[in-house]
């Protein structure tokens, strides 16, 4: 892959909290919540689609959870890098641009000490990580408008592809009840190959999460549903409901206006 030119910075919004009914949320200067903790409960992963972006967790071999290495693209508040870091005590990074969002994190959303914190652009990152490194990778990048991701070119989806170890896995945050869905998830697949992309329904506010893996070699049915069981009785005190993920995600080859995708 061609390393284009680095984007032009941009000024960085400022963080915002706001809390209501126990949770507290982190905003980026706008009404949109970019993530959440129950503020006597941490560990809980408390919103929705950030539940099911640990959806990924599925496409992994049981007795290998916990091994390898975690990355998340966009520290929100820290939910993912909880769960990773505490909960599966795996080798966790983090890459966020905001050093707000990360100073907020570190005083407001208990921060892990052990996740290791990169304050930079995720596409820089990426460019000069370890190839076929990273086990499981969570991607969230979006801005104060949270129209559209802001890194989501067929390139960056590649780069993603190529830091994942094989049988690793990703799970991006989209919105699945927008114009762009169909164009991102077409640019996953055409990254990671039609038979290595899938999704989940849409939450209620519209954000669907998809999972691409590397090499991932997906077992029967009962195998998932006893890996998804052995999720909930590790973590279903934590919002973790693994066999509802199993009866909402589809292949991308089922999904309405998906296109045909080379393989990688």
């Amino acid at each position: 892959m061609t390393k284009k030119p680095s984007r032009q910075p941009q000024p960085l919004p400022d963080v915002t909290l706001s809390e209501d009914d126990g949770v507290r949320y982190l905003h980026l200067d706008s009404i949109w919540i970019q993530g959440g903790m129950r503020i006597k409960q941490p560990q809980v992963v408390e919103i929705d689609y950030v539940q099911r972006m640990l959806a990924a967790l599925l496409w992994l071999p049981t007795e290998s959870l916990g091994q390898g290495q975690a990355v998340q693209l966009g520290l929100g508040a820290g939910a993912l890098t909880r769960f990773t870091a505490v909960q599966l005590q795996m080798a966790t990074t983090v890459v966020e641009i905001n050093p707000q969002v990360i100073a907020v994190n570190a005083s407001h959303f208990h921060l892990p000490a052990a996740a290791e914190v990169v304050r930079g652009d995720a596409a820089d990152w990426l460019a000069q990580a370890t190839p076929a490194s990273v086990r499981l990778l969570h991607v969230d990048l979006y801005d104060e408008e949270a129209a559209a991701p802001v890194l989501d070119g067929e390139d960056f989806y590649r780069a993603c592809r190529s830091v994942l170890e094989e049988g690793g896995v990703m799970s991006v945050n989209l919105f699945g009840r927008h114009a762009s869905f169909h164009g991102s998830i077409n640019r996953i697949a055409a990254a990671f190959g039609s038979h290595q992309v899938w999704s989940l329904r849409p939450t209620r506010e519209g954000n669907t999460v998809v999972v691409a893996g590397r090499g991932v070699q997906v077992p029967e049915r009962a195998a998932l549903t006893a890996r998804a069981t052995v999720l909930e009785q590790r973590f279903g005190g934590l919002k973790l409901p693994a066999r509802k993920w199993l009866r909402m995600v589809r292949p991308y080859e089922e999904l309405p206006q998906a296109q045909p995708a080379p393989e990688p």
